[in-house]
C-alpha cells in the first residue's frame, strides 16, 4: 500500500511553526537545538510571506527574471510554461513591505488608492503592507545569515552566542502573526489551520520567554 504526503504552501508554513514550537524548549538543555528552531523558523516565515504575497497567479513570489518568463508566457498563451523560481527570503522580505507609502498615503486622504505593480501586498481593499518596528528587521537579517550557515556548513570550528536567540524568535513571529492575521492578504481555506496557527503563535513567542529567562537566570 502506497504512503503519501500531502502538503500545500499553507499546510507546509504551518507545520514549520509547528516544528519551532517542538525544537524550542529543547534548547534549554542542549543549545545545538538552536539548529533546527532556526531552520524551521526560517521555513516558517517563508512560508507566511508566500501566502500573503501569492495573489490570485502566484507569481508576486518569483524572481524578477522568472515573473517576466510566466507573464510572456500567459501573453503567448501557448501551453509551453517555464519551471517557477521562488525569490530569495530577503527580497520576499522585501516585497511584503512594499506597498507602504500608498497605504500610509491612503490611510491620511481616507481615499482608496490603486497600488502600482510594485505595491506588491496592495491586493484588497483591506490589505496592508508590513511595516517594521524595533529589532524586527536586523532578526530577519540575522535569521536568514544563520539558516544558511547551518544549511551550508563549511568544514570549521564555530561558536555561537545564543542569549539574543529568543528575541530574533519573538519578532520573526510576530512578523508571521502579522502576515496571518492582520495582512488582509492571507484567506484561510481551513479553519483549522488559522486556529492552529494561533495557537502556534502565542505558543511560540511564550516558549522564547522562557528562555530568555532562562538565559537571564544563568548570568
Amino acid at each position: 500500500m502506497a504512503i503519501w504526503l500531502r502538503t500545500n504552501e499553507a499546510v507546509e508554513a504551518v507545520v514549520s511553526l509547528e516544528t519551532v514550537c517542538e525544537q524550542l524548549p529543547k534548547v534549554i538543555d542542549e543549545p545545538h537545538y538552536w539548529k533546527w528552531v532556526i531552520i524551521a523558523l526560517h521555513n516558517g516565515l517563508q512560508g507566511f510571506m508566500v501566502l500573503a504575497l501569492k495573489g490570485s497567479d502566484g507569481l508576486n513570489v518569483l524572481t524578477e527574471e522568472s515573473e517576466k518568463e510566466w507573464r510572456a508566457a500567459f501573453e503567448r498563451d501557448d501551453g509551453v510554461l517555464p519551471q517557477p523560481k521562488l525569490d530569495n527570503f530577503l527580497k520576499l522580505y522585501k516585497k511584503i513591505k512594499s506597498g507602504r507609502k500608498t497605504y500610509e498615503e491612503q490611510m491620511k486622504t481616507g481615499g482608496l488608492l490603486y497600488g502600482k505593480p510594485s505595491d506588491r501586498m496592495l491586493m484588497y481593499g483591506r490589505s496592508q503592507p508590513f511595516k517594521p518596528e524595533g529589532t524586527q528587521s536586523e532578526s530577519v537579517k540575522k535569521l536568514n545569515q544563520l539558516r544558511n550557515e547551518f544549511i551550508h556548513f563549511l568544514p570549521k570550528g564555530w561558536s555561537l552566542e545564543v542569549s539574543g536567540l529568543p528575541q530574533v524568535v519573538r519578532d520573526c513571529v510576530n512578523i508571521i502573526s502579522f502576515l496571518a492575521f492582520q495582512c488582509g492578504n492571507v484567506l484561510w481555506h481551513k479553519e483549522e489551520l488559522e486556529v492552529r496557527t494561533k495557537e502556534l503563535v502565542e505558543k511560540a513567542i511564550g516558549q522564547a520567554d522562557m528562555v530568555a529567562r532562562s538565559y537571564k537566570n544563568e548570568v
